[in-house]
């Protein structure tokens, strides 16, 4: 818990956005965010000119072996966050929040033009057997191919043993990867070393491909109602005004 700051006074995002700043980059930036007695899973984006524009929380926060996640961090409370940079508007995940359909068509219907997904995934130590490597790049290709968005994906890599306990240890697969709009590959990272991934993107032949495809003009929001429940039925209290 020692590690976590307030927005406002993050030595981490300030060191960062001074760097966006100098090399005329966007960044995004996970971190670990304290607010008054909660503590959350978060993102930042430094734009290139080295503004901060805001905090997202997560959204989905996981509960297995290797990833209890609800032991440190909260339910995160700001929505979901798309941000106008220098580059276009980046809609942003984190980590577990990939893998919901719904929060890729939420930051699309919000305006997004790329999505970005922050990770730490790889081994189940609770299932040793279980390499997720190649469900987890298709589930954000499917997202994009749904959505007519390119997805950036960024995942670690390494080993982490814990220290109460070294027969649980996890290997993060890495195997980052750009994705175009329709879910092709465009650049892949390998499963063991860090490194950097370049690709250029029209975002504009993008959009013009959304707006011909029809996707968004033919939703029917009226008939979406089972998405705002959890047992498909009964709306979620937040948003049933006539409470029945």
């Amino acid at each position: 818990m020692a590690l976590a700051e307030e927005y406002r006074d993050s030595r981490v995002l300030a060191r960062f956005a001074a760097l966006a700043r100098e090399l005329g980059v966007v960044l995004p930036l996970s971190w670990f965010e304290k607010a008054g007695n909660a503590y959350f899973n978060s993102l930042s984006v430094a734009d290139a000119d080295g503004r901060l524009l805001g905090v997202y929380r997560k959204t989905h926060i996981p509960n297995a072996i290797g990833y209890q996640e609800k032991e440190y961090f909260s339910p995160g409370d700001t929505g979901f966050k798309v941000w106008d940079t220098a580059f276009g508007r980046l809609g942003v995940g984190i980590c577990w929040d990939q893998w919901f359909p719904e929060t890729a068509r939420c930051l699309a219907l919000m305006g997004a033009e790329v999505l970005l997904y922050p990770t730490a995934i790889g081994s189940e130590p609770g299932c040793a057997a279980l390499d997720s490597r190649d469900h987890w790049q298709m589930t954000m290709r499917g997202h994009a191919a749904a959505n007519l968005l390119p997805v950036v994906a960024s995942n670690r890599v390494g080993r982490e043993v814990a220290s109460t306990d070294p027969s649980l240890q996890m290997s993060f697969y890495g195997s980052s990867f750009i994705s175009d709009h329709k879910g092709q590959l465009l650049a892949t990272a390998d499963r063991d070393s860090s490194g950097i991934l370049l690709h250029s993107v029209d975002l504009a032949t993008m959009r013009e491909e959304r707006l011909s495809w029809g996707i968004y003009r033919d939703r029917r929001p009226e008939m979406y109602g089972p998405l705002l429940s959890q047992d498909g039925r009964h709306l979620h209290t937040r948003w049933n005004t006539q409470g029945v």
